[in-house]
């Protein structure tokens, strides 16, 4: 495990739908998301093997949804990290919507689509 040198940074990615956080200027893990008309949908968090257990992925992911509230944007928890940060953290309840079958097919689609 690794020990960042410079403070972590949170970058959104529109290019490749996702955030990133680079420590070091290197890319230390990502969030996923597809935006589906007023919604901003997660579905894929991830961080690297070398940069785990220093709170990245929460850093990651709580940047993330605050810059999608200051978008005017709602939250879709798809990724079971992102549902998970949402129960801890009733500051984001309010524009968090449930995952129904339907994003599921949306969701689906858009990823078929991008293969």
């Amino acid at each position: 495990m690794s020990q960042p040198s410079a403070a972590p940074v949170v970058e959104r990615v529109d290019a490749h739908h996702r955030y990133e956080i680079v420590v070091d200027g290197k890319r230390a893990g990502l969030t996923e998301y597809r935006d589906h008309g007023e919604q901003r949908v997660f579905f894929h968090t991830e961080v690297g093997d070398a940069y785990a257990g220093q709170g990245l992925a929460a850093q990651l992911v709580r940047q993330a949804l605050t810059d999608t509230r200051a978008s005017g944007k709602r939250i879709v928890p798809v990724c079971p990290y992102v549902a998970t940060f949402l129960k801890r953290h009733d500051e984001f309840a309010g524009i968090a919507d449930p995952v129904t079958p339907e994003i599921m097919r949306w969701l689906e689609a858009q990823l078929a689509e991008d293969r």
